[in-house]
């Protein structure tokens, strides 16, 4: 895929680590104070930022357009931060395999045991995106 038609930033993946996980905490975090904020002075603008929704063509199970350009082989089958904006302040991370399907997780203990880290639960994930 050629460079100049696209920005830099569309192609950019990056791994999903425990720093990922707390700046969307930290996000989400914000979100609410915003919220109490604006329901303490104004609803009305509190409406307005709820309408963002997720992008068609970041849905789960469908394939990674070319727009996002070539995912790296070493972040194939590996958890990514989202790179839809809805998912800004959702705790989940995606994974894309090798036919650029992609699927999304929840960064919330599984089971409330297996977190988005454990080995155990990365491996099912590998089985579940390689079935």
């Amino acid at each position: 895929m050629d460079p100049l038609f696209w920005p830099p930033e569309a192609t950019s993946f990056r791994l999903f680590t425990p720093e990922s996980l707390a700046a969307i905490e930290q996000r989400i975090a914000e979100k609410k104070k915003q919220l109490e904020k604006v329901k303490g002075e104004n609803k009305d603008q509190g409406v307005e930022e709820d309408k963002l929704t997720p992008q068609l063509d970041l849905k789960i199970c469908k394939t990674l357009p070319s727009l996002y350009g070539d995912i790296p082989p070493e972040f194939v089958g590996e958890p990514l931060e989202d790179i839809d904006p809805y998912y800004n302040d959702h705790k989940t991370f995606m994974v894309i395999n090798k036919n650029r399907t992609i699927f999304r997780f929840t960064a919330t203990p599984a089971l409330c045991i297996f977190g988005p880290f454990n080995p155990v639960r990365k491996t099912a994930i590998k089985i579940l995106i390689n079935s």
